[in-house]
């Protein structure tokens, strides 16, 4: 049984900071890519970033230059930092992990998210 697990969301005021971090728990043979997707109500979920084994990494338009994914593979766990977060960033932020478990086929696995809200 895989499972991954978020931590770090909260309220934080326009122009802060805040960082996420989600760790991967289980048997896990590898794991290829990591990242986070967010979702607000009526929306359909949307990539954010991601960071494949390798190194490349990935973002949305939206937060690229502000947003930063980083990622220890080691420890199956992926990070994301957020700077100069904007109202337009509040969602609920999911973990996302594109990995084989063992003895099981490759598949997509995902946290049970961490709100994060931008307000004054």
């Amino acid at each position: 049984q895989v499972q991954l697990v978020e931590s770090g969301g909260g309220l934080v005021q326009p122009g802060g900071s805040l960082k996420l971090s989600c760790a991967a728990a289980g048997s896990i043979y590898m794991i290829y890519t990591m990242g986070w997707l967010r979702q607000t109500p009526g929306r359909a979920r949307e990539l954010v970033a991601t960071v494949t084994s390798g190194g490349a990494t990935n973002y949305a338009d939206s937060v690229k230059g502000r947003f930063t994914i980083s990622s220890d593979y080691a420890k199956k766990s992926v990070y994301l930092q957020m700077n100069s977060v904007e109202p337009e960033d509040t969602a609920v932020y999911y973990c996302y992990a594109d990995l084989r478990a063992t003895g099981t086929f490759r598949a997509d696995y995902y946290g049970q998210g961490t709100q994060v809200t931008v307000s004054s």
